[in-house]
């Protein structure tokens, strides 16, 4: 099985994404470190970085999938494209796919969030401001909503409630 996070930085997608994998045993391929190591290794921020580690992760996930393991991805998935990239990769290999979407319904909580991540990731610059940009980037579920099932979570919600509720949805 594939499961594919969604959901703008700092709704909790990663955190919650990280207790699913595992519980149910499973690695989890995230873009936002691939992204920093391209970026650490001196490839230019004006060159398509994101484009490069969203490639790195289909790979890898490719890998871990044909070796007969579930895995899950941890990205963004903001653009249509970027979310059938997933659900490609998953017809191609005859798996089924999922998609948990995190989202942040009190926007202090999720700016509070973006803010102690800068602290914590200075070399990921990402602001309030540009995170704020992105809401209207962030593409509607139009096209996919036939073909993959999806769960959407609120992060305000207890992590364990949000976890319990993947689960079951998993599970079904």
């Amino acid at each position: 099985m594939l499961i594919a996070m969604a959901g703008l930085p700092g709704t909790g997608k990663s955190t919650i994404g990280q207790v699913v994998a595992s519980r149910l045993g499973m690695p989890v391929v995230s873009v936002d470190p691939i992204e920093t190591a391209i970026l650490q290794a001196g490839i230019d921020s004006n060159q398509p970085t994101g484009l490069a580690a969203y490639l790195v992760a289909e790979t890898l996930v490719e890998r871990v999938l044909k070796a007969g393991s579930g895995a899950m991805v941890d990205a963004v998935n903001a653009a249509s494209p970027a979310r059938e990239q997933w659900v490609n990769l998953a017809t191609k290999l005859s798996e089924p796919i999922t998609f948990i979407e995190v989202v942040c319904s009190d926007p202090e909580l999720h700016r509070s969030r973006i803010d102690s991540w800068q602290k914590s990731m200075p070399h990921h610059q990402l602001s309030w401001n540009a995170v704020e940009q992105s809401f209207d980037d962030y593409a509607e579920w139009a096209g996919l909503s036939g073909m993959v099932a999806r769960i959407t979570l609120d992060s305000v919600e207890p992590l364990g409630a949000n976890v319990e509720r993947a689960i079951a949805f998993l599970s079904a």
